[in-house]
């Protein structure tokens, strides 16, 4: 698994570790289940966490088994969901839009392959949930015309870009959802983005693809100077961020119903761990299966 909403482990209770071990394990047999073995690929930390939410707030599935194969990726889905199986449809059209996306910074081999080994998945999502496909497809190509305008500014960039993903997000939480849900999904979205943006200096600024942090007006040398230079500004603007997302999951969470310790020490603990990494240059994990393809990061697979 990839992505930056990670727990930290080291403060999770046993009874938490366990429930989060099925949870993203079931997101695993989800994705197999409606969409094939090369689909498991796509499974990632915000896929989860943003699963386990929609199921506490919901009171959907309070519990379900968790994995007892060797094999666990060939084991068949364990709790019987519209939110787990709206959430693998979800996660397969992000995963799309992220290759399309690949192909306006630079396109690899290995995204390229990647989308044509997914391509049926992908088809099936398609049909399925035009109104995901469309919305997610919505929110690249408002980041690509910020991009082209050179805008400089993260966090903006993040909050619309979670503002377009929110739709789907917030579709498959259903009639109860409201604002404060949108929210939580849109600063979780913009916390990540800023992650990706700081993880993401040296290769871009070797690539020459878009960064926000990369100012023409700015001299670049590498990611640990760049950060040494401007922690303080880096710091601000990623504490902000988490802050909104704690904010907000603090409103949102008076409403769930179980399973609220982990996604507290996700929120509280694990985010903030992700961007001290982040800064540090500690990061193993990235948050888009095409950099895990191409090898840009190792995929972070402890607990």
């Amino acid at each position: 698994m990839f992505g930056y909403t990670v727990p930290l482990y080291t403060k999770m209770s046993p009874s938490d570790l366990s429930a989060y071990r099925r949870y993203y394990c079931e997101t695993c047999h989800q994705l197999r289940s409606e969409y094939g073995i090369v689909s498991t690929s796509a499974v990632n930390y915000d896929m989860t966490f943003n699963t386990i939410i929609m199921n506490s707030f919901l009171n959907d599935v309070p519990y379900f088994k968790g994995t007892d194969s060797v094999i666990c990726v060939l084991s068949k889905p364990k709790a019987d969901s519209d939110i787990f199986r709206k959430m693998a449809a979800y996660t397969i059209l992000l995963t799309k839009w992220e290759l399309i996306d690949d192909k306006f910074d630079k396109p690899s081999i290995r995204s390229n392959a990647a989308a044509l080994v997914l391509g049926r998945a992908i088809s099936k999502a398609e049909r399925s949930y035009p109104e995901y496909d469309e919305a997610v497809g919505k929110g690249f190509e408002e980041l690509r015309r910020m991009e082209a305008s050179e805008c400089t500014d993260a966090l903006l960039m993040g909050e619309t870009f979670g503002r377009s993903l929110s739709f789907a997000l917030k579709d498959i939480a259903g009639e109860k959802a409201g604002n404060d849900m949108e929210d939580l999904f849109t600063h979780l979205s913009a916390s990540v983005y800023i992650m990706d943006a700081v993880d993401d200096l040296d290769q871009d600024y070797m690539d020459g693809t878009y960064n926000p942090l990369i100012v023409k007006e700015r001299m670049f040398v590498n990611k640990k100077r760049f950060v040494e230079e401007n922690l303080y500004e880096l710091s601000d603007m990623l504490n902000g961020a988490i802050g909104n997302l704690q904010r907000s999951y603090s409103v949102v969470r008076k409403q769930m119903e179980f399973d609220v310790g982990v996604s507290d020490n996700i929120v509280y603990y694990g985010i903030a761990d992700s961007a001290r990494k982040v800064l540090t240059g500690s990061s193993q994990a990235k948050a888009s299966i095409k950099n895990a393809l191409d090898g840009r990061k190792k995929r972070n697979v402890s607990y």
